[in-house]
């Protein structure tokens, strides 16, 4: 039977950087293939590939055409398990990519199909948190995947990022969500860092050796920035740091903190810090079982009288506010939409897969009315939401002011997930709800996206100040306009 292509040749990063070109494999040596895609015209005149998912099944295996690359790929599909792929062609949002995306589509597949879905089981048995995998995954450049190569970063942008958390959310939400809860911070680091900030801590982060994490939330303010009690004064040439910070990120594994406290009143009273995980007076609240995301720690990190040197300022002081927020726009909110997008197709494969795999009145299931048009809904809310995901981060890429899209992108992503996660436990029926099929797990990891880089309600509050332009100081994306990533099209 033919296992997983894996890829070979050169890194992607290696190719991003003018190296030669990588290729799809079977076990026995011979290049996969598949009927070329069809192109797809994007803005600007530039005629790229769909990376649209084609699925026919071919005894006990199914053929996948994935990617911009046109090639095709034969997994195992065991009974009960997983589907592979949409059984359908040609994705909308996949106009706003290239080959390089694709091929880094395929890369990480490849990662979440070999490396992530052996493990989730043990996870899901233990809730427990997993410290080996997310370094696995930071080792191949992907926490640094928009940060600039002069300092070991893969400079690919934000809609490889979106590939990158949507791909590994789809094998499972707990590894998307590890991974983006890293990519937040860097954006905090890369807009407000020091030269001798950026020197020290972004090589490492590139390089898959430093962890960070964001502390930004409290029990007595929840996402309100403004309502941060946590302290920090002046003492011996730095600063002590008194705090604790609730629904951290990566909390049990981060090697470093960026965390906003206060230093003095009103606006501008919020500063923030870089806060290495093993100073003194830094620990970590025992991991608490969450409904959804097993493997991923998202936990209570506590600063008893931590000090550190006036170098771990990040930015100025009063600077935190906006360090936080503009992290959680400009990343926080496309990231938690990828996770979001990532469940969402892994819940419409399964459903797909179920309804034609199962039979009721002498037929597929997939051929009753009743489920057709659920199904159908399905598919209709994965297209807007990947639409909007992608649309996005493409602004973002471009330069363009899209403070609101990327709201947009993190609220209807979460809705339309969740509504879909719903409707396919109806086409499911009473065999949704055990776990010998992934669709309750994708119902439990759908639910958590809502609260993180603010509520659908704080979406839906802010895109109506931005509607009437009641927003001060401007948008954060025309401020910190990112610089054109390696994979935009030229």
């Amino acid at each position: 039977m033919t296992q997983l292509v894996h890829i070979v040749g050169q890194t992607m990063l290696e190719r991003w950087r003018g190296g030669g070109a990588t290729k799809a494999i079977n076990r026995h040596g011979g290049e996969a293939s598949s009927p070329a895609a069809p192109d797809c015209s994007v803005p600007g005149g530039v005629r790229q590939r769909l990376p649209g998912l084609v699925i026919r099944p071919v005894g006990d295996e199914a053929v996948v055409g994935l990617g911009g690359g046109g090639r095709a790929y034969a997994v195992p599909r065991e009974a009960g398990g997983p589907c592979t792929g949409l059984s359908r062609e040609g994705l909308m949002f996949g106009c706003f990519t290239t080959e390089l995306h694709d091929e880094l589509r395929a890369l990480v597949r490849a990662f979440g199909e070999a490396e992530v879905a052996p493990r989730i089981p043990h996870w899901e048995q233990t809730r427990g948190v997993d410290h080996e995998l997310i370094r696995r995954a930071a080792q191949r450049g992907w926490i640094g995947v928009t940060i600039d190569p002069v300092y070991g970063g893969m400079g690919a942008g934000h809609l490889a990022k979106t590939v990158i958390i949507e791909e590994l959310a789809r094998a499972c939400g707990a590894m998307g969500a590890a991974v983006q809860a890293s990519l937040i911070p860097v954006a905090m680091i890369i807009n407000y860092g020091s030269d001798e900030q950026k020197t020290t801590w972004l090589p490492l982060i590139a390089a898959g050796e430093c962890l960070p994490s964001i502390a930004v939330t409290e029990k007595v303010s929840g996402s309100q920035i403004a309502g941060i009690r946590g302290r920090a004064r002046r003492k011996r040439g730095g600063w002590l740091l008194s705090v604790e910070k609730t629904h951290v990120g990566n909390s049990h594994v981060a090697d470093l903190h960026c965390v906003v406290v206060r230093t003095g009143t009103g606006r501008g009273g919020l500063s923030a810090f870089l806060v290495e995980s093993e100073r003194p007076g830094v620990s970590v609240r025992p991991q608490v079982s969450a409904m959804g995301l097993n493997g991923f720690s998202f936990g209570t990190v506590v600063l008893d009288e931590v000090w550190v040197p006036e170098g771990n300022l990040l930015g100025a002081v009063g600077d935190g506010e906006d360090a936080a927020d503009s992290s959680s726009v400009l990343y926080g909110r496309a990231n938690l939409a990828a996770v979001s997008l990532g469940v969402h197709r892994a819940t419409v494969e399964e459903a797909l897969c179920f309804a034609e795999e199962t039979e009721r009145y002498g037929r597929s299931l997939s051929r009753l009315s009743t489920v057709e048009q659920r199904l159908g809904q399905m598919v209709a809310n994965l297209e807007a939401a990947g639409t909007l995901a992608y649309a996005a981060v493409d602004l973002q890429d471009r330069g363009l002011v899209c403070d609101g899209p990327l709201m947009a992108a993190k609220l209807m992503n979460y809705e339309l997930g969740v509504e879909s996660a719903r409707l396919a436990m109806e086409v499911h029926a009473a065999c949704g709800v055990f776990t010998d099929r992934p669709l309750e797990r994708f119902f439990r990891d759908a639910q958590p996206i809502f609260a993180p880089a603010g509520t659908s309600d704080v979406q839906r509050l802010r895109l109506a100040r931005l509607a009437r332009d009641a927003t001060a100081g401007g948008q954060w994306s025309e401020r910190f306009a990112a610089p054109a990533p390696s994979m935009m099209p030229v």
